[in-house]
């Protein structure tokens, strides 16, 4: 395992109006490594106080600060600088990534550096996108539709992923001209951490970004703020009914990305081991704790047994260990609790009735650490609750259909619609079959997403979009104005 350094500088403190502030409490959250299970990081827990003082700093500085009134252009320039910052802190991210999620270190170690090109593509939109649209009035006179800042927001950040959907979130937010209070995980603050020390090194203007710590109470306390304009989470779906009602009560904005339960047709002309291989590579990612993951694989009967034996030939093959190891396929879940969470639907499935192909227990050979192995149910029902609830865990569910038109029948029968995939030899087929695919997105024969287009879900997958020009408009307030001003007659 890696020795390096905890990375950190100021556990102890939360980042509010430009400056580390000591918390209200001497309550401390403990973060153990995936890996060990070890406490590798200490850091303060926001109370009320503290969540107010992050939505008071964050309301002075869209009230009175120059951050709103600032050219987008202006505000590109921090957006880069931010940008340049998290390319030389990466390393730090990826350590710290590793051991509060699991994920490999030969993955992190790139990805890390990836949410910089994120930031920036929100600075570009300084030029590109349509801040200001010109419209004649329907009585002739000069209109524009403009769209301004939303407000002050809170982003309340997961713990899987926290560095790349942190900046998502907060790019979009700063390039618009909000002010942010970012809400870390418990499990996983180390980015968030990061992220306002850079903040901190720019000389990023007091209280444009504010990051706590909290659990849920005191998130709760940020949602149901009257000083918060907007709500833009990632996480569960139970958390995103929660969060919806209250914003709903108050009228606030909000955006939710929640989960998945996301499947994969796979038609009759398509390679069994071929899709056996893509879906096998991709499910052991971050070691299935990933939203979108294609977990529900339908094909029809006649094909399920030949897919179940490759699926289970390749993903029960996939090596287990310590994530810092280059050998590694895949490493921990992030806490003991997930560990519970997923084996208790891995008994649940064996309880009613699911068929275990491959895996289902603990790998022998890890004796400490949040391991699971690789597995695979074959017979699956889809009334279940392994194919109807997500697991968030390296856990596939094939469930066999009568024919290809019952596939796509089975694959809309939940109450989520985050992600999908459709495998075919046709271009044409997967077009036709991906339009009745009831999901944010539709992948060809691969788990395929790309947030620089959309990225967000149908149903009880969420509400919104995060990414590309999509996800700019949660974060705006459109306004029409019209003049007093007649517009000429073109000639």
């Amino acid at each position: 395992m890696s020795a390096n350094p905890q990375p950190i500088r100021h556990p102890d403190r939360f980042f509010l109006g430009g400056t580390w502030v000591e918390p209200s409490s001497s309550a401390r959250i403990e973060v153990r490594d995936s890996a060990s299970e070890e406490v590798f990081l200490s850091v303060a827990e926001a109370q009320v106080e503290d969540m107010d003082r992050a939505v008071a700093a964050a309301r002075k500085a869209f009230d009175e600060g120059p951050w709103p009134r600032l050219t987008h252009a202006e505000r590109a320039v921090w957006l880069n600088k931010i940008a340049d910052a998290w390319t030389k802190r990466a390393g730090d991210i990826a350590e710290t990534w590793v051991r509060e999620s699991g994920v490999l270190h030969s993955v992190a170690k790139y990805a890390a550096v990836n949410p910089a090109s994120t930031i920036r593509f929100h600075a570009g939109l300084a030029e590109s996108f349509a801040w200001e649209e010109p419209h004649t009035s329907g009585d002739g006179l000069r209109a524009l539709l403009v769209r301004e800042p939303v407000g002050v927001v809170g982003a309340i950040i997961p713990w899987n992923a926290p560095n790349a959907l942190m900046a998502y979130q907060t790019a979009a937010a700063l390039i618009a001209g909000c002010t942010v209070i970012v809400k870390a995980s418990p499990e996983a603050p180390a980015a968030a951490y990061i992220l306002a020390e850079i903040c901190e090194e720019i000389g990023l203007p007091a209280g444009v970004l504010n990051f706590v710590t909290a659990d849920r109470e005191v998130s709760e306390r940020l949602v149901r703020h009257p000083g918060v304009d907007k709500i833009s989470f990632t996480g569960s779906t139970a958390a995103g009914r929660r969060i919806g009602s209250i914003c709903g009560e108050r009228i606030a904005r909000f955006t939710l990305e929640l989960g998945g339960k996301s499947p994969a047709v796979i038609l009759d002309d398509y390679d069994l081991d071929k899709a056996a291989q893509s879906l096998a590579q991709t499910a052991r990612f971050l070691t299935g704790q990933v939203c979108s993951s294609l977990t529900r694989l339908i094909v029809t009967k006649g094909r399920h047994d030949a897919f179940v034996d490759a699926l289970a030939g390749r993903f029960g093959q996939v090596k287990v260990g310590d994530p810092f190891e280059a050998s590694s396929e895949m490493g921990p879940l992030a806490m003991a609790r997930q560990r519970e969470r997923v084996e208790s639907y891995i008994a649940k499935g064996r309880q009613e009735g699911a068929r275990l192909a491959t895996g289902g227990g603990r790998p022998a050979h890890l004796e400490r650490g949040y391991f699971v192995e690789p597995t695979v149910f074959a017979n699956v029902d889809n009334g279940s609750t392994i194919a109807r609830e997500e697991i968030f865990g390296p856990v596939l569910c094939v469930i066999p259909a009568d024919s290809e038109e019952q596939a796509i029948e089975i694959a809309n029968d939940t109450i989520y619609g985050l992600n999908s995939s459709v495998f075919t030899n046709d271009p044409e087929r997967a077009y036709a079959v991906a339009r009745r695919l009831r999901a944010g997105t539709v992948g060809h024969n691969a788990f395929k997403t790309d947030f620089s287009i959309a990225f967000g879900g149908f149903k009880q997958s969420g509400i919104g979009r995060e990414g590309g020009t999509e996800g700019m408009h949660p974060f705006l307030e459109a306004k029409t104005i019209i003049l007093d001003q007649r517009v000429p007659k073109s000639s």
